[in-house]
């Protein structure tokens, strides 16, 4: 195995372009790409241009039905079909809609294969994580399930145990549903609550199919208002013991960030800081556990100047071995293109100001009367005992 970590990118995945009015905003993408190079991250790793998934490796996930409504509705945005879930105000339809998600699930589905394979040990597509598109429909504006069809991709290639985490501020639903009777992929999605966020499931009871997949899907949904310290503590509480029960082959990781507290779809506090520290745990994880072989992706995150561009720019130096250190200035050059791309003023540094942080370990100090700690513990009921764990 090289070792060496691997960027995804294609400059052409920032076509994946809902509309002027839409929150998923592609500058996003160029942006992170933008202050990745400003720190010179990409020249600690090898940056690769996957090819776009084929129809075969669509089908993996999703129904052949679905992949031509796409097809249709890329090559002609007027014939979308709604039954699908194309053209709503969530996934507008637009020309070119089919290659472009076909593209951005390449980057993520060649991740998988160079892990898997031992061309790299880690590897990241910051554009990925589009975790809402269902087998038959897109959904929450996600097209085709980059994630899911990673996972399947390993699966195909000989993996009997993958494990997928996702910390996104939206519940996994589209990875979940993928794989909900498939007992050789661990899903772990911590969330907000659905009761407060679309798309309104992801509860504790949603455990997998009953039988051997039982226990095989865990959910953590935390109340609106979480922030830093226990939504790190809901992460250690939950994710580490499971993983290290399930001993998987790789770990998969979903890096929305949208759980920030500046993000306008959502209700976590959670600052960049944190996002940073669940990275690091992630990376970790994925040493101690699966012999270092991890696929991160971005997903969510509208605060697309505040936000997404420092989350996942840390993600790519903790996935590239050189992590950006919390205090470190940003500099002037990525500052200027902000602005003259935006019109927005740009952050200073590549923290919130949090760093370091702290949080409570479950094992001490459980409150019965904090919903964080009712949300661990409810999850922990429904789900440990089914892997053979202590609640």
């Amino acid at each position: 195995m090289s070792g060496r970590a691997q960027l995804m990118w294609d400059e052409a995945v920032t076509g994946y372009d809902f509309g002027p009015d839409h929150p998923m905003d592609p500058v996003r993408l160029a942006l992170t790409r933008r202050l990745v190079e400003a720190f010179g991250l990409d020249r600690e790793m090898e940056v690769v241009a996957a090819k776009a998934a084929g129809e075969s490796t669509l089908r993996l996930v999703h129904r052949e039905d679905y992949i031509a409504a796409v097809k249709a509705a890329s090559a002609d945005p007027r014939a979308a079909d709604q039954s699908y879930g194309l053209g709503t105000l969530d996934d507008p339809a637009f020309a070119g809609m089919h290659e472009v998600s076909a593209l951005i699930a390449g980057q993520s589905v060649g991740a998988a294969e160079a892990v898997w394979r031992g061309e790299a040990l880690h590897a990241v597509n910051f554009a990925g994580g589009l975790h809402h598109a269902m087998p038959a429909g897109a959904s929450g504006f996600c097209i085709y399930n980059d994630a899911s069809l990673a996972i399947a991709r390993l699966l195909e290639l000989g993996a009997e145990r993958v494990a997928y985490v996702d910390v996104d501020v939206h519940h996994g639903d589209g990875v979940q549903a993928a794989f909900w009777e498939d007992p050789r992929v661990l899903t772990i999605s911590l969330h907000e609550h659905p009761r407060t966020l679309f798309p309104q499931t992801g509860w504790p009871e949603e455990t997998g199919a009953e039988g051997a997949a039982a226990g095989s899907a865990v959910n953590v949904a935390l109340p609106a208002g979480t922030g830093d310290a226990g939504w790190l503590r809901a992460f250690h509480a939950v994710v580490p013991e499971l993983v290290a029960g399930f001993r998987p082959q790789v770990l998969v990781t979903q890096h929305g960030a949208d759980t920030h507290f500046e993000d306008p779809l959502a209700h976590l506090a959670v600052s960049l800081d944190a996002q940073r520290a669940v990275q690091v745990a992630c990376h970790e994880l994925a040493h101690e556990y699966a012999e270092g072989r991890w696929v991160a992706l971005g997903g969510g995150g509208y605060a697309v100047v505040d936000v997404v561009p420092r989350s996942w720019t840390h993600l790519v130096g903790v996935v590239a071995g050189r992590e950006v250190a919390p205090e470190a200035m940003i500099p002037e050059g990525w500052r200027q293109e902000v602005y003259a791309r935006t019109r927005q003023l740009a952050p200073a540094r590549m923290t919130d100001g949090r760093w370091p942080l702290a949080w409570g370990d479950w094992e001490a100090g459980y409150d019965p009367a904090d919903r964080v700690d009712q949300a661990v513990l409810a999850t922990r009921r429904a789900v440990f005992p089914l892997r053979g764990l202590l609640a």
